[in-house]
């Protein structure tokens, strides 16, 4: 059994010291609980998650369910852990990123953030025409053919770009447009 500094104090453990069985089934849950909370910890150094995110990777990573959910409640109450400062977080990475709405959209879904904050947080989520035309202006070059463009939008589309965003983007570059279809969307 692995335990934390914590949990030793906590139990005043010593060499020699011989506990009952009580007592073990107390150290091993209190040895559960911090393991979690540890676990927890190092998981949101690392990265942006929601509460739903992480109480399923402490699970994956061996903890049990009960102690994922109370690992997440202390994150919560600790202020380490919000859905919407986290929301916000990954909104702005897409944005630094030149990602459309879809793929801010596709993000949030992946992080399992909860649906009820999405339109909150895309709600100023910034027209992207700019970011597009710098992509394109990059990728195509001063001189392009059809094949060229084709992969540039598809690119695009793959970023999370709408139809109607590349199309506004290619008339700014005064380029032919005609060829691709306008009625696909992503849709999450």
């Amino acid at each position: 059994m692995r335990l934390y500094r914590q949990t030793v104090e906590d139990f005043g453990l010593y060499t020699g010291l011989e506990l009952s069985e009580e007592q073990i089934k107390s150290l091993r849950s209190a040895a559960g609980q911090m393991s979690a909370k540890m676990r927890a910890v190092r998981i949101v150094a690392a990265s942006n998650v929601s509460k739903s995110d992480l109480e399923q990777r402490l699970v994956r990573k061996g903890e049990s369910k009960d102690q994922a959910k109370a690992a997440v409640q202390w994150m919560s109450e600790l202020n380490l852990l919000d859905d919407e400062r986290t929301a916000r977080q990954l909104v702005d990475s897409c944005v630094r990123k030149g990602y459309g709405l879809s793929r801010a959209k596709q993000v949030l879904y992946e992080k399992q953030i909860p649906k009820q904050l999405w339109e909150q947080v895309l709600a100023d989520y910034p027209d992207q025409t700019e970011k597009i035309l710098q992509f394109l202006r990059t990728r195509l070059g001063s001189s392009w053919d059809a094949k060229d463009l084709k992969r540039a939008v598809d690119a695009l589309l793959r970023r999370g770009h709408s139809y109607s965003e590349i199309r506004r983007a290619l008339e700014c570059l005064e380029a032919d447009s005609e060829e691709f279809r306008e009625d696909y969307e992503w849709q999450i």
